[in-house]
């Protein structure tokens, strides 16, 4: 298995903890992977489509 480029936006499926959509965000936009997990998780919290837009990044999202 390759490693992705950088610049593109794949579901780290190494580092995963539900669907790698996270990890693979923080991944393409240089972030923190605990930082933006911890944000979804407490934008759960918040009214709004949030696990609804996870799901869908899931299946959209392409693995690594």
């Amino acid at each position: 298995m390759t490693t992705p480029a950088p610049n593109r936006l794949y579901r780290d499926t190494r580092h995963k903890v539900l669907g790698g959509v996270c990890s693979g965000l923080a991944h393409r936009f240089g972030l923190s992977t605990s930082a933006l997990r911890l944000a979804f998780v407490i934008s759960c919290v918040l009214p709004g489509p949030q696990i609804v837009a996870y799901v869908l990044l899931w299946m959209l999202i392409p693995a690594a």
